[in-house]
């Protein structure tokens, strides 16, 4: 079984759609309703619907570095700066991840790509 996604509202369409037309299933913040949500909200959304978040915004790495220095449960974050990966090497790797790993492999975790 494969990860499932939420996109960021900061990922760009592209990668979204590049994602899709691969076969991973992914869901953006917008779609699920979660746009304006701040950062541990979110976090706590993506964890309620079992995904992992593909983030690039950097302040969510704080949130996440915070939950788990506070033992608090998260589904898992995957993140890449903007301007330090293409488009199809994020879809690249994105579709890696979603077809390597569980759920149990990142849970806790963030993940960094390019890999």
């Amino acid at each position: 079984m494969s990860l499932k996604l939420v996109m960021d509202v900061h990922v760009r369409w592209a990668i979204t759609d590049g994602l899709r037309r691969r076969g991973v299933d992914v869901l953006t913040a917008q779609q699920d309703g979660a746009a304006r949500l701040d950062d541990s909200p979110l976090l706590d959304r993506v964890t309620e619907l079992g995904r992992v978040l593909f983030s690039q915004d950097e302040d969510l790495l704080q949130e996440a570095s915070r939950r788990q220095s506070a033992n608090e449960p998260f589904s898992g974050v995957i993140y890449s700066h903007q301007l330090r990966i293409t488009i199809g090497q994020a879809i690249r790797d994105l579709e890696l991840i979603a077809k390597v790993f569980e759920l149990e492999d990142i849970t806790n975790r963030v993940e960094y790509i390019p890999l």
